[in-house]
């Protein structure tokens, strides 16, 4: 490997690094014209002031993340090797706690990989390179995928909005294969359909898989309510469970074909039904309607997308909460989730119980957790554990 620029950090900057965090930001690094004319993406030897090297990072000088460390060795190829050593790591460990070959393969920083989304459909994969280092590695990367999977097809999902901010287009591609419109999947026994290159994010959340499997088991002769259902993963999976009923609502029709389609493929479209609505003006009318409901299930896009939107999205949160709840029926149960990763644990659980209170209703928590075991978190990096969800008995 030829030889690589340094990054060097300013001095006293390299605690965290030394401490296990694998980001450094732009206000840490002597940012001097070699730095500045690094390519962006470009690998490069990450040294503290004294001029000790203390690992591998991708870089650019461009971005408020600047560096994001891929190997604590400086002497690291990465090649389609190394990048295939974790890919198989991350594969092993999915394949011990999912059991079948739908999952988050890799989850960024956790799988070291940074700023990398690999998630798994069979023998398809969708990539998401989020960061321009993994942009640039974006070929060996492929290699690596190709040796160690031999998949049918690999779909880049470069359409997220995280990408402008490392200064790189938007777009959808096909990289290798063939790569379907549509493709099925399991998940806690059941049978979904992904859109993988119309769907949001990679075609479908797996990072509730766990969640959704807790709800199901609530829901035994349940009515039951899922607002933003997409793709219907709680819907569905809690009438195949032995929801006497169930209404999916989101407000597009593409998510509830595709829920129509998994209820017929889990034999369960004659209790399933859907509604094209806001969730919001969906629970108005729900309410109004009078009747109550066992579960009612809320999993709603981020409502704070940056901190300018905090105030508001918090509001939102509380809002939901005190809509959802009034639909619940005594002794039934509401699930609130937000996937806002500036929204914390404490100030999401502040909102649902202000809602609460707005609606008038007791109640008690019975779980709170996070995403699946396939979105591990980075021990150094706690923020990244982006979703939160709550499940409430409500008197």
């Amino acid at each position: 490997m030829a030889k690589l620029p340094s990054v060097i950090l300013r001095a006293g900057e390299d605690r965290r690094v030394r401490a296990g965090r694998p980001w450094v930001f732009s206000n840490e690094v002597l940012m001097d014209g070699d730095a500045k004319a690094i390519p962006p993406g470009a690998l490069a030897t990450l040294r503290a002031a004294s001029g000790e090297k203390l690992g591998l990072v991708t870089f650019n000088p461009h971005s408020l993340i600047a560096g994001r460390l891929i190997s604590h060795n400086p002497e690291a190829s990465v090649d389609p090797l190394f990048i295939g050593r974790r890919l198989a790591r991350a594969a092993a460990l999915r394949d011990r706690l999912v059991g079948v070959p739908f999952y988050r393969l890799i989850h960024a920083e956790a799988d070291g990989l940074p700023g990398l989304i690999v998630d798994r459909f069979g023998d398809v994969f969708v990539v998401q390179a989020n960061s321009a280092g993994m942009e640039a590695l974006t070929p060996v990367l492929l290699e690596a995928l190709r040796a160690e999977f031999q998949p049918r097809g690999i779909l880049l999902k470069n359409d997220s909005p995280v990408r402008t901010l490392e200064g790189l287009e938007r777009g959808i591609s096909v990289a290798a294969g063939e790569v379907p419109d549509r493709i099925e999947l399991r998940e806690n026994g059941a049978r979904f359909v992904a859109e993988l290159a119309g769907g949001q994010k990679t075609g479908w959340f797996y990072d509730q898989r766990d969640n959704r499997a807790f709800m199901a088991s609530l829901t035994r002769d349940a009515s039951v309510v899922d607002l933003f259902c997409y793709a219907g993963g709680f819907g569905v999976l809690a009438a195949r469970a032995g929801a006497r009923q169930v209404l999916c609502v989101d407000r597009s029709q593409d998510a509830l074909d595709v829920v129509g389609d998994a209820a017929a493929l889990n034999d369960v479209a004659d209790r399933v039904a859907t509604r094209r609505a806001e969730a919001f003006e969906a629970l108005e009318e729900l309410a109004a309607g009078g009747r109550a409901h066992e579960v009612v299930i809320c999993d709603p896009p981020a409502f704070v997308k940056s901190r300018k939107d905090l105030k508001a999205g918090v509001r939102g949160y509380r809002k939901l909460a005190r809509m959802a709840a009034g639909l619940v029926a005594p002794g039934g149960f509401l699930f609130m989730a937000s996937c806002s990763h500036l929204v914390e644990p404490p100030l999401f659980a502040e909102q649902v119980q202000r809602g609460l209170q707005d609606a008038e209703r007791g109640g008690r928590i019975l779980r709170s957790s996070g995403a699946a075991l396939d979105h591990p978190v980075h021990p150094a990096l706690p923020e990244t554990a982006y979703l939160k969800a709550l499940v409430l008995q409500l008197d």
